[in-house]
């Protein structure tokens, strides 16, 4: 039963069999008999299928309620009697957003890879809206963003201190003595990240703190390399993690335009669904904590 409220849930949340079955990797045929399997036990119609696409029925939206609180306790039977067991878990799944995913947790990843050779990661990656989306919408179980601890349906846990920095090329001469007032800064010609990046986010928050209305933004991309990318050709600025950028400054790539009297602090978190509790995620967790500044 558990293995066709995995499929039901799997098609809900992708509106297509086809979908469902590249995620769950079996076969589309195996998830449409799941799925009418499903129906017929419970005599009822849970998918009206259209031409081009699926949708959940009144019936449906109430099944997958009960789907994922049925999942939601076979997923703490197994941390209660097989995890504490086996210590090290056979698969880790969890999402990350873009500027955790290209520079910090691979390295963590690879560390625990090296001790635990055996167990298998599914990592998704995005930006911090869409991790803390799929969180909600119990795609995903945990993972680690970027964004602001708002929201009251997810608990968040700080792991990484981070600071965003003002960036541009070392070709770039603007201010030879790579400092700027805080009044300047809105006149630079700025690239940005996309909406829904915690990245984001943080910087509009700090831009209201301070009583800036906004930046000269000219192009908007929707990850920091492609960022990087752009200044390593331009004499433009970005804000970006200093995660993201040590290997450029050690490159001659990149190099940092101090602020007068400004830093931009903020935390990288763990989130997981308020009252989620789990072993693997707990272990994970920790191993992190302990591992990421390698």
């Amino acid at each position: 039963m558990k293995q066709k409220l995995q499929i039901f849930k799997a098609v809900a949340f992708h509106s297509s069999f086809t979908k469902a079955a590249e995620q769950l990797f079996i076969s589309q045929p195996a998830v449409s008999k799941a799925i009418r399997t499903i129906e017929d036990e419970y005599k009822t119609t849970f998918f009206l299928r259209k031409r081009n696409s699926i949708e959940l029925t009144e019936d449906g939206k109430a099944f997958l309620v009960y789907a994922n609180r049925i999942l939601d306790i076979h997923s703490e039977i197994e941390n209660q009697f097989l995890h504490q067991k086996e210590h090290i878990p056979d698969s880790i799944h969890f999402g990350a957003s873009t500027t955790l995913i290209n520079h910090i947790v691979p390295k963590i990843i690879a560390k625990f890879r090296t001790q635990h050779p055996h167990t298998h990661f599914d990592i998704k990656s995005g930006n911090s809206e869409e991790i803390e989306e799929s969180i909600l919408n119990q795609q995903l179980n945990f993972g680690i963003t970027e964004g602001s601890n708002t929201n009251r349906k997810l608990h968040y846990k700080k792991f990484i201190k981070d600071e965003i920095v003002l960036v541009t090329s070392v070709k770039n001469s603007a201010f030879k003595q790579n400092t700027i007032p805080t009044e300047t800064l809105q006149k630079l010609p700025m690239i940005e990240r996309e909406m829904g990046s915690g990245t984001r986010e943080i910087i509009y928050h700090f831009l209201k703190e301070h009583q800036i209305k906004k930046l000269n933004n000219i192009v908007t991309l929707n990850s920091t390399e492609a960022i990087k990318h752009y200044l390593y050709h331009s004499d433009t600025f970005a804000l970006l993690s200093i995660h993201a950028i040590n290997e450029d400054l050690i490159a001659n790539k990149l190099k940092i335009i101090d602020i007068k009297n400004i830093s931009i602090e903020r935390w990288f978190y763990f989130v997981s669904r308020t009252g989620y509790q789990s072993n693997v995620m707990e272990y994970f967790e920790k191993f992190a904590r302990n591992n990421y500044n390698f």
